[in-house]
């Protein structure tokens, strides 16, 4: 009943071959509301998340601000932790310990990149699985290359509902994935081959031999290679639908480019041949955030009920 209000609720994007990651992660966000209402009334518990940011890079504190704001909005309590550049890694372990602690946190979120000198492994292994909203604890990864996903790493995750709300067709269709990172391409890449998505899938990276070659034969293209303008019109499929995950800012000698968002896919070139293209900025980018509200929820319903709860995916 859900997904069949979505499909007419977004025919317009589908005619226009426009992917509205903002339009659908709002439907999302909604929902998540929703759900944190019930959780409250019948757990009597308010779903939580702690942010932990380390220094003071830019973008990072855009995105916790981000995620902050979000949290609020529907309803999830959000805690902040905003440390000094100067910490230390047995310092940052320590509250991750404390966090992993406290039965009034239900997931645990540490800001990447962390400043010159701390491990970003040794956080990711510090936090409690069972709060790992982020997705990117060896337990919660192994969980998932065993088709028995737990928490999924939100981007991944975001990727797999914009084809689910779709109705994008996965089962026997050729899908090459650019970019291998443990973040993206290959939590995606195992997901897209098992039962539930069925889908023959092609991994793609600096290595690959003739990479156009396999492009031009996919169903459906995940551009997540971090190279500007990377995939053009000319190496897609007709029809095919192309997700754009890369974030990149243009550095160019035009006052008018300098600085501008683009994705991994040359959008406009691509918009000619794709049935379905998510724009950048405005197609994967609000779904991570809305998929780390969903995580949350999730870890809080896991940690306070004693029936198996499967995680919506």
């Amino acid at each position: 009943m859900m997904i069949t209000q979505l499909g007419s609720i977004f025919g317009e994007f589908q005619v226009a071959s426009i992917i509205s990651g903002k339009e659908l992660s709002q439907q999302i966000l909604s929902e998540l509301q929703s759900e944190v209402f019930t959780i409250k009334k019948e757990l009597n518990i308010s779903p939580c998340l702690a942010v932990i940011l380390v220094g003071d890079d830019p973008a990072s504190r855009v995105y916790v601000a981000n995620k902050r704001r979000t949290c609020e909005e529907i309803g999830i309590i959000s805690k902040a932790y905003d440390l000094p550049a100067s910490t230390s890694m047995k310092e940052l372990l320590k509250i991750i310990h404390e966090l992993n602690n406290l039965t009034d946190v239900h997931g645990i979120l540490c800001q990447f990149p962390l400043p010159s000198g701390m491990s970003e492994q040794q956080a990711v292994m510090g936090i409690d699985p069972a709060k790992d909203v982020d997705g990117l604890h060896p337990l919660n990864v192994g969980l998932l290359a065993t088709g028995q996903p737990k928490f999924v790493s939100c981007t991944p995750l975001g990727v797999l509902e914009i084809l689910k709300r779709y109705k994008v067709e996965t089962a026997g269709k050729q899908v090459v994935v650019l970019g291998r990172s443990n973040l993206v391409g290959r939590p995606l890449s195992i997901l897209l081959s098992q039962k539930e998505w069925d889908a023959t899938v092609t991994i793609c990276h600096s290595k690959t031999r003739d990479l156009e070659s396999h492009v031009q034969r996919a169903d459906i293209v995940i551009a997540a290679i971090g190279q500007p303008n990377f995939v053009t019109g000319e190496m897609l499929k007709k029809n095919a639908v192309v997700i754009d995950v890369g974030i990149n800012r243009l550095a160019s000698s035009d006052p008018n480019k300098k600085g501008k968002l683009c994705g991994d896919v040359d959008f406009e070139a691509a918009s000619d041949k794709a049935r379905l293209i998510t724009p950048v900025p405005g197609g994967v980018g609000p779904m991570t955030i809305a998929m780390l509200m969903k995580n949350t929820v999730l870890a809080a319903r896991l940690q306070n009920c004693s029936q198996p709860i499967k995680n919506g995916f």
